[in-house]
């Protein structure tokens, strides 16, 4: 039998990725905690003895707790506000290695977060594969499933999650839209029938963290970064309409939008390409 201080400094490697997968399965850090914990006590039961992939052997008994979970008290809303996106004025971005990871959990999930209009089966498929890049043999292993079948589940679980962002606040998106579609325009007057007055932008990119006061500033400022090369992805950001903004096929920017009475109230960005190649989900093209 292995020995046990051994098998928990094994175990410890691999604590982060099992809890950003619990996490992304379960909606909830608590939640993860305890389905990572039950892991380890499954794997100190075993002993470690017959397990040729300690990693692989995890991600099963990890994905199957979390299944569990699941399917006992159903599929739940994730939080997305339990962490915002991190993009108040003079927060410094990657200052702390610990809230880097929260994070990007934080990211990822609140770009798709319509998660509880899939099954535990479609939501195992589309998290593993799509996210953490699990190999569909593998998904079908651990689900119990064909190959064939598990594809299908990551297939439906895109549609679904694609056909909720889309019919997720339809006047909020009808205004973000309206926004866009100035900014494409170069179109000052239209920002400001759709802008508040006192309406702040605020954000991060590589030079820093920055804010933008009033409607004709924020105007000005939308519309001299407008690329007709740029494709826009609708997403909820933090449970608010938003967007994701590719270029050449790279995910470059992030925003959020607050929308009070019909106008855009505050905008949140977040312009970093390297961060949000790491965390978009890879079937965002």
């Amino acid at each position: 039998m292995i020995d046990e201080n051994e098998l928990a400094a094994e175990f410890e490697e691999h604590r982060p990725y099992l809890h950003a997968m619990a996490f992304r399965l379960l909606g909830s850090h608590a939640d993860a905690d305890d389905a990572v914990q039950e892991a380890w006590l499954r794997l100190t039961r075993a002993g470690g003895d017959g397990i040729e992939e300690l990693r692989g052997w995890l991600t099963t008994v990890t994905v199957r707790i979390c299944l569990d979970v699941l399917r006992k008290h159903g599929v739940r809303r994730e939080q997305p506000l339990e962490l915002e996106v991190g993009l108040l004025p003079g927060d410094p971005l990657g200052s702390d290695p610990e809230q880097e990871v929260l994070l990007a959990e934080s990211v990822a999930l609140a770009l798709y977060v319509v998660m509880d209009v899939l099954t535990p089966a479609e939501r195992v498929a589309f998290v593993l594969h799509d996210v953490f890049e699990v190999p569909f043999d593998g998904v079908a292993a651990i689900l119990g499933r064909s190959t064939a079948a598990t594809k299908m589940l990551a297939s439906r679980a895109r549609g679904r999650l694609r056909t909720g962002v889309a019919a997720a606040d339809a006047a909020g998106r009808e205004v973000v839209e309206a926004f866009f579609e100035a900014v494409g325009r170069g179109d000052v007057a239209g920002l400001l029938t759709v802008l508040a007055p006192d309406v702040e932008l605020s954000g991060h990119a590589p030079g820093g963290a920055f804010t933008v006061r009033g409607a004709r500033e924020v105007a000005t400022q939308a519309t001299m970064f407008r690329n007709p090369r740029a494709r826009l992805h609708p997403a909820l950001v933090d449970g608010v309409p938003g967007a994701l903004i590719t270029f050449g096929g790279r995910p470059v920017t992030v925003v959020a939008f607050t929308i009070t009475d019909g106008v855009v109230t505050a905008i949140r960005a977040m312009t970093d390409p390297e961060r949000l190649g790491r965390i978009v989900p890879a079937w965002v093209d």
